[in-house]
């Protein structure tokens, strides 16, 4: 069986042409989105790909229409040829029931790959270059090391507690545990 599925982005779109193009191509039943393809809650969509079987075709309009970039599309018609359902995009003239159609979708899939190889190795060679420079990564600490001295101080006393020092820096006692640890104020007796 043909399966169609035909998205716009806004209300004020138009599904006709879509929904005509499918409907040429041989589709029997046509999953219709009026949402944004940067939604990932796509409730036509995981339907349709929910009620796909083995030996159905979903077809699209365009690529663009499924996928919101070549690593999604990429994971859903994994996901279809999983369960031995076929892909076909009719602007694209992509069929994955053909063996041209399946290089095809194997050339994307090696394609997302290497851009997925190419991202991890930019982000690392910036965040070398950064440390280079002397820059740490990573999320500033809650507290300053001034802060972390003052409650060390106060933890000396030995009627204040160390839940009463973490409400006064507004932060929790694990963080004021690593704070402590992190500025080599770890020595302090243990307390509640």
């Amino acid at each position: 069986m043909f399966v169609g599925y035909a998205r716009v982005s806004t209300q004020d779109q138009n599904l006709e042409l879509q929904v005509d193009a499918l409907s040429k191509a041989g589709c029997e039943q046509t999953f219709k989105e009026k949402i944004t393809g940067k939604s990932k809650d796509r409730p036509e969509l995981s339907f349709c790909l929910k009620m796909l079987r083995a030996g159905d075709v979903l077809v699209v309009w365009k690529l663009d229409r499924l996928a919101r970039s070549l690593k999604d599309l990429v994971e859903i018609i994994s996901e279809l040829e999983a369960k031995g359902v076929g892909f076909k995009s009719l602007t694209e003239s992509i069929d994955t029931t053909s063996p041209g159609g399946k290089l095809i979708f194997h050339i994307f899939g090696a394609l997302s790959e290497f851009e997925h190889s190419l991202i991890r190795e930019r982000t690392l060679e910036g965040l070398k270059a950064a440390r280079a420079r002397g820059r740490k990564g990573g999320r500033k600490p809650s507290m300053t090391r001034s802060d972390v001295q003052k409650a060390a101080a106060m933890l000396k006393d030995p009627n204040i507690t160390k839940k009463e020092v973490a409400e006064h820096f507004k932060v929790s006692r694990l963080t004021l545990n690593k704070s402590l640890t992190r500025e080599g104020f770890d020595g302090l007796p243990e307390r509640p």
